[in-house]
C-alpha cells in the first residue's frame, strides 16, 4: 500500500508539468507557459512497493477555453533505464529525497498495473488519502479481452494521444489508448473492448466524467 506523505516537493508537480506539457505532440494549447490547476486523479498501488503510480488530471486555463489533460506519472528513487523519452523531471521530496518522475505511459510498472486494473486485479486508490479505495474510478473490459500475460510492448505518442500496443503470447490483442485531452461523457465508442472512466473537476466547480483509458481492437 502506497503511503501518501504530507510533505514538500521542489519543484512541485504543477511546475514540472507546466514546463513539460508544451513539448508533447498531444498538447493542444498555443502557449508555452500553460496555467495549470489540479483537477483530479487517482492512484494504483505497486505491489512491490517501489514505484509511486498516480494518474493526474490538470486543467490549463491559458487557452480561450480551459482544457483538461490526463498525465499518468510514476515516481522512482533512481532513473529508469531506457525511459529517457518519458522523463518529466526530477524533484526533491521532503521525505524520500530525489525522485525521478516519468510519464507513466513509458513506465512498464504503470502500464502493467493499468492492464491489471482493467482485468479487475488492481483497485483504484484515492489520490490523496492513504489506503482509501476510489469508487468513482470505474474499469470495465469485455470477457477475454485481456487474457493472462497481456502486456504493453510498445508506446506511441501522437497528436491524438498515447497508444500502448498490447500483446499476449506473441499475439497482438489491441491498442490501449491513454486519453490525454479529456472530454466529459466520452466512452471510447461502441467498438471499444474496455475502458476506465473517472471524474475530474471543471473550472466552475462542477464535476465531469469520461474515459481516461480505452482498449480497442488492433
Amino acid at each position: 500500500m502506497a503511503v501518501i506523505h504530507r510533505t514538500t516537493m521542489n519543484p512541485g508537480k504543477l511546475e514540472l508539468l507546466a514546463g513539460w506539457l508544451p513539448s508533447r505532440p498531444w498538447y493542444t494549447g498555443a502557449s508555452t507557459a500553460p496555467e495549470l490547476a489540479r483537477a483530479g486523479g487517482f492512484r494504483i498501488d505497486d505491489p512491490a512497493g517501489e514505484v509511486g503510480i498516480e494518474f493526474v488530471v490538470v486543467t490549463d486555463a491559458s487557452a480561450a477555453e480551459p482544457v483538461a489533460y490526463l498525465v499518468p506519472l510514476t515516481y522512482r528513487g533512481a532513473p529508469l533505464e531506457g525511459a529517457e523519452e518519458g522523463l518529466v523531471g526530477t524533484s526533491e521530496h521532503g521525505v524520500l529525497g530525489t525522485r525521478w518522475i516519468y510519464d507513466g505511459a513509458h513506465d512498464p510498472v504503470l502500464t502493467e498495473r493499468l492492464i491489471a486494473l482493467l482485468r479487475g486485479e488492481a483497485q483504484p486508490q484515492h489520490q490523496s488519502v492513504t489506503g482509501a479505495p476510489d469508487p468513482t474510478v470505474v474499469p470495465e473490459a469485455g470477457e477475454g479481452a485481456l487474457p493472462a500475460g497481456a502486456a504493453a510492448v510498445a508506446v506511441e505518442d501522437g497528436p491524438e494521444g498515447t497508444r500502448l500496443v498490447v500483446e499476449a503470447a506473441g499475439r497482438r490483442l489491441g491498442d490501449l489508448e491513454v486519453v490525454r485531452v479529456l472530454e466529459a461523457g466520452r466512452t471510447g465508442g461502441p467498438g471499444a473492448l474496455g475502458r476506465v472512466t473517472a471524474e475530474w473537476e471543471l473550472p466552475d466547480g462542477t464535476r465531469a466524467r469520461g474515459a481516461v483509458a480505452v482498449l480497442r481492437e488492433g
